[in-house]
């Protein structure tokens, strides 16, 4: 039972990055669209996600350097600048449409209106930052998000065409724009920057040393597996309930929990829509506290849940204040599925400037010691950051080639 409490950190960044909003109906969209021709894209994803992830806690563990510490420091002074600007900008944006999200799936239960449920969204997310422990918004938004597992029996239920769905492990070179306008966004769901700052600023607030080293492979290898699951699952449900019906492209997360329904009736719907809950308000924290962590590291400002707030105010004023925008974006009526995946699509390109730092850290004998890259992780992650500059360049050519996937 401890070792399950102890993954609770990767299972909500990977649910975050995975399964939020914006990637709840990309995973659809792309079962609906490409029937299971792209569920390849997910494990490479996944693999890459795990790697960098071990790495950046790790590094958190044995050099006490969360992220943005990292880009401070490798960095000069404009290059981190630019870094910290444009993932605040993409951070905050993606937290907007976290909190729209969070007032859609509210409405859905309560019918009132999606304004008033984005407030309360807001409320309740500023209330668990602030009465929660650390470790409780970890496991109380983790697990409960693992409620999204019904898409996976879902799945399973309705009987797949598993030679078709092999096949789909297999990359397709000859396809078309759409096709790889859908794996290049798969894979990018993986890496999403917030990711890799909540998780490494997580180690620093879990306190993790020298002996916390299997409990961060864990929660890697443990945490984005499962977010690798979610998605793969509501890939082949929507795949074998919409692609039939003939809706290629669901634009809201109800038509996505209804796949659930298909199955499993009310029961089926009900789980799907408090995973969609409890998902998409982990990711809301992740993405809240990102910003908050990332300007106060790269300001060099004391932060983290591990103080209490009122201890720290520039840290918890920079997180009422990205709340605070994040509510004002939100409550425009911008679609929040939109706002996610052109946030997702931009954000690529600053993707090499957020695992660099990484890469560079744990390669250095100087500040890793004996727990430095050995030969397969310096293979993979440098493999992988070569990954991450190609998806970088062809993410927003093939957003623009597609229109967006349409």
């Amino acid at each position: 039972m401890r070792t399950l409490f102890q993954v609770a950190l990767g299972v909500i960044a990977a649910i975050g990055g995975f399964v939020d909003i914006g990637d709840i109906v990309f995973n659809a969209q792309a079962g609906a669209t490409l029937r299971y021709a792209a569920i390849w894209a997910v494990p490479v994803g996944v693999l890459g996600i795990i790697v960098f992830a071990e790495m950046s806690g790790r590094v958190a563990a044995i050099a006490k350097k969360p992220n943005f510490v990292l880009v401070r420091e490798r960095y000069g002074q404009r290059l981190s600048l630019l870094t910290l600007v444009t993932s605040l900008v993409l951070t905050v944006l993606t937290l907007a449409a976290e909190l729209g999200g969070l007032g859609f799936i509210l409405n859905y239960f309560f019918d009132v209106s999606t304004s008033f449920f984005i407030v309360v969204g807001l409320l309740l997310t500023v209330a668990a930052a602030i009465l929660l422990p650390f470790e409780g918004i970890e496991r109380l938004f983790g697990y409960a998000g693992l409620a999204l597992l019904v898409y996976v029996a879902a799945s399973l239920k309705l009987d797949p065409n598993w030679s078709e769905l092999g096949r789909g492990l297999i990359p397709d070179a000859k396809s078309s724009a759409v096709y790889w306008y859908f794996v290049v966004g798969l894979m990018a769901a993986a890496f999403m920057p917030y990711e890799i700052y909540f998780y490494s600023s997580g180690g620093i607030e879990e306190g993790w040393t020298e002996r916390d080293l299997t409990v961060n492979r864990l929660n890697s290898i443990v945490g984005f597996a499962l977010g690798g699951v979610l998605a793969v699952g509501i890939m082949v449900a929507s795949a074998q309930v919409l692609f039939p019906a003939g809706i290629s492209s669901p634009e809201t997360v109800g038509t996505v929990a209804m796949v659930a329904q298909v199955p499993y009736g009310e029961i089926g719907l009900v789980l799907a829509l408090l995973g969609m809950l409890f998902a998409i308000g982990g990711a809301t924290i992740d993405t809240a506290f990102s910003a908050g962590y990332n300007l106060a590291q790269h300001q060099g400002w004391k932060w983290g849940k591990r103080y209490k707030l009122s201890g720290e105010p520039r840290f918890s004023l920079a997180l009422a204040a990205f709340a605070l925008i994040g509510f004002a974006i939100a409550s425009t009526g911008v679609d929040p599925v939109e706002l996610t995946e052109y946030a997702v699509i931009f954000s690529v390109p600053v993707l090499p400037l957020t695992y660099l730092p990484v890469l560079i850290a744990g390669n250095d004998r100087a500040v890793m010691g004996p727990h430095v890259n050995g030969l397969l992780a310096r293979a993979l992650g440098w493999g992988y950051f070569a990954l991450i500059c190609v998806l970088a360049v062809a993410a927003p050519i093939l957003f623009l080639a597609t229109n967006g996937g349409s």
